[in-house]
C-alpha cells in the first residue's frame, strides 16, 4: 500500500509540474492597458498632456499678398517684396448659428480669435481713395446685416477682445453676400484685382472684400 501511495503522489506532482510549465506567462498591463515590457505598444499622443502648451482650437493663419510669398521667394531668386500680409487665427461653427451663438450685428468684432488680427502693409497702398502708409494695423470689423464696417487701429500686439476705438484711424464700409458656399473656419485670404488685391473675409455662408489698390 505505501508502494502505491507513492507512485501517486509522485504522479499528482508530475501533473501539477506540467501543468504550471503549459501556462503562458501574461504580460504586464499598465492602467491605460497598454504591456508595460512592450515598448513598441502605441500610445495615444492625444492622452498625453502637453506641459508647454495646449492645442488651441482657433489655429493662427497667415496669407501674404502675392500668395504664398514664402515659397516665391524660396524659389524664385528675383522676387519682390511682398504687398502685405495678414496674421489671424480660425475660429470655426461647430454647429453653431454664426449670428445666434457667436456674433451680434452693431458689436465689434476681431475678425478671427484670440490676439487680434493684424495686418502689415510692407508699401503705402490706397483703400477707398484713402492712403494708408506702411506700417503694421490691427484689423476688426463692425458686422451689420447688409454691410460690414472694416476699421484700422494702431493698438497693436493686444487681444482680440479689448479694442481701443481711440487708436483707430481708418473706417471703411463694404458690402456683405450672403447664401454663398458654406465655410466651417473663418477664412480671410488676398485675391488679386486689375488694380491690386481684395482681402476676402468668408465664414458661414457670408463674403465680404475689402478692395486695396497699390501701383504694380
Amino acid at each position: 500500500m505505501l508502494t502505491i501511495a507513492r507512485h501517486i503522489l509522485s504522479l499528482l506532482l508530475l501533473i501539477t509540474f506540467l501543468s504550471c510549465n503549459s501556462k503562458k506567462e501574461q504580460p504586464a498591463i499598465n492602467d491605460n492597458g497598454l504591456n508595460k515590457n512592450d515598448s513598441t505598444s502605441f500610445i495615444n499622443p492625444e492622452n498625453i498632456p502637453n506641459p508647454y502648451a495646449g492645442v488651441d482650437i482657433s489655429p493662427m493663419d497667415m496669407s501674404y499678398f502675392p500668395v504664398d510669398y514664402p515659397i516665391l521667394k524660396m524659389t524664385v531668386s528675383s522676387t519682390p517684396p511682398p504687398v502685405m500680409r495678414l496674421i489671424y487665427s480660425r475660429p470655426h461653427l461647430q454647429d453653431r448659428t454664426l449670428f445666434l451663438d457667436l456674433l451680434k450685428y452693431g458689436q465689434p468684432w476681431r475678425l478671427g480669435a484670440n490676439e487680434a488680427t493684424e495686418i502689415d502693409f510692407y508699401r503705402d497702398v490706397t483703400i477707398q481713395e484713402k492712403i494708408i502708409p506702411a506700417g503694421r494695423y490691427i484689423l476688426y470689423c463692425i458686422p451689420q446685416e447688409k454691410k460690414w464696417d472694416i476699421i484700422l487701429n494702431t493698438n497693436i500686439d493686444t487681444w482680440g477682445l479689448k479694442t481701443d476705438s481711440t487708436k483707430d484711424i481708418r473706417h471703411f464700409s463694404i458690402p456683405v453676400t450672403h447664401n454663398n458656399p458654406k465655410l466651417e473656419y473663418l477664412t480671410m485670404v488676398f485675391e488679386k484685382t486689375k488694380k491690386g488685391a481684395d482681402l476676402i473675409m468668408a465664414w458661414s455662408d457670408l463674403l465680404a472684400r475689402l478692395p486695396i489698390e497699390f501701383a504694380p
